[in-house]
């Protein structure tokens, strides 16, 4: 869309001229943060969550945030407000900045999209196929913009007929390259990973519902055999049922019992239609 703005910095600019040089460590080196998060009827979703991960990844990440929560907040506010998109996706993306020799982290640019984005409740009963991996994400409890293992394994997921990977390292299932895994077990406790994955915030609003038995544990991929259902969760993706993983199937093949009710309690903790 031609009238979409884009904030550089602080200053919004048409969507289609926003651009930084390419002298910044995001291009030279891959080295940045973002976080994303959701609109719904022109409302920000988990707002102050969101922003907490990403002010925690930039600190982990030795990169300066120079405006505060309100003032980002702000800024925030204003693309909203200028855009007119009810339903949308924002993204924030802090850079590693101009760097003089492209190895130095040098001042951040503070980069904040926005594009249209509606959930589709259809996408629940589909579910979806993963294959598995064994790889360790870097800095694993950071949003970093590398997804290079993600992307080099289009191939291998497509040749296998899966729709996304699940990756596991030295026996111990961790996550999605973009989303997060939980297990409903024989003993009907609602299992994540507790160790060397990035805390989704739609998985943490998973961890509160009190009325299922959540918790964090080790999953091991022998976990995987005798799971009665899975899930992922994600900003994009609220609930989306795992209905097979390998080539085989979990459960009956469709979404269960408890996955539904927990897509239905998140759908209503967002405020959003089923």
């Amino acid at each position: 869309m031609s009238n979409i703005y884009s904030s550089i910095n602080g200053t919004l600019v048409p969507a289609q001229t926003a651009s930084v040089s390419i002298a910044d460590l995001s291009i030279q080196r891959g080295y940045g943060i973002f976080d994303y998060f959701r609109t719904i009827n022109h409302q920000p979703v988990f707002l102050e969550e969101h922003l907490n991960r990403f002010y925690h990844s930039a600190k982990v990440m030795h990169l300066n945030v120079e405006m505060n929560h309100g003032q980002l907040k702000k800024i925030i506010q204003e693309l909203i407000l200028k855009n007119n998109l009810p339903d949308s996706g924002i993204r924030i993306t802090l850079t590693g900045g101009y760097s003089a020799d492209g190895y130095q982290i040098a001042s951040p640019n503070l980069l904040i999209t926005q594009s249209a984005f509606q959930y589709n409740n259809d996408n629940f009963n589909k579910g979806i196929r993963l294959i598995t991996y064994e790889h360790q994400r870097q800095l694993p409890q950071v949003k970093t913009i590398d997804y290079l293992k993600a992307i080099y394994l289009q191939p291998f997921i497509k040749e296998h007929q899966a729709d996304d990977v699940l990756y596991h390292f030295r026996n111990e299932v961790c996550e999605c390259p973009r989303a997060n895994f939980f297990i409903v077990n024989d003993q009907q406790q609602v299992v994540t990973a507790s160790n060397n994955i990035l805390r989704g915030i739609t998985r943490e609003k998973v961890l509160g519902l009190r009325e299922f038995n959540t918790k964090e544990a080790i999953i091991t991929t022998q976990d995987l055999l005798t799971a009665r259902e899975a899930f992922m969760t994600s900003t994009t993706k609220n609930i989306l049922p795992v209905l097979e993983i390998d080539g085989r199937i979990i459960g009956n093949g469709r979404p269960g019992k408890i996955s539904t009710e927990i897509f239905r309690k998140i759908l209503a903790l967002k405020g959003e239609a089923e």
